[in-house]
C-alpha cells in the first residue's frame, strides 16, 4: 500500500538522505498534526538535537525559544505525543509531524493551539 499526503504519493527517505535547512538560529518549524484527522495541534521549533531525540524516542521534542532549552511535549502533563510519521517539505525547511496525541496539545488546555478565529473582510 502506497502512503500518501494531501493526495500526493509520499516517497520515503532516511533522515540521513535529506539535509534539513535550519534557519540562522539553528531552528526549523514543525507543524504537529493529529494522525488520521489531520487537525493541526500546534506549531513548534526544533533544533538538530530535538529532531534527533524525536526520531530516537518516538515522542516529540522541541526547542523552547523563550526558555532556551529542550522540552519533551507532554512529559509533565502526561499527554506525550507518539510520532507516527515525519514529513519534510520540498525545500527541506519545514516539517509536518503526524502524532497520536492523547490529550490537549496546547498549554492552555485546549486540544489545539488554534482555537481563535480572526474575522476577514
Amino acid at each position: 500500500m502506497l502512503e500518501s499526503y494531501a493526495g500526493e504519493e509520499v516517497r520515503s527517505y532516511s533522515a540521513d538522505e535529506v539535509t534539513l535547512k535550519f534557519d540562522a538560529n539553528g531552528l526549523i518549524p514543525a507543524v504537529v498534526q493529529q494522525v488520521g484527522s489531520g487537525e493541526v495541534l500546534m506549531v513548534a521549533w526544533m533544533n538538530e538535537e530535538s529532531f534527533r531525540l524525536t526520531l530516537e524516542t518516538g515522542t516529540t521534542w522541541f526547542w523552547s525559544r523563550s526558555r532556551q532549552e529542550l522540552w519533551n511535549k507532554g512529559a509533565t502533563s502526561g499527554n506525550m505525543q507518539q510520532v507516527r510519521r515525519v514529513l519534510v517539505d520540498c525545500d527541506a525547511d519545514t516539517l509536518v509531524i503526524e502524532v497520536d496525541s492523547p490529550g490537549p496539545a496546547c498549554h492552555t488546555g485546549h486540544r489545539s493551539c488554534f482555537f481563535r478565529e480572526l474575522s476577514c473582510g
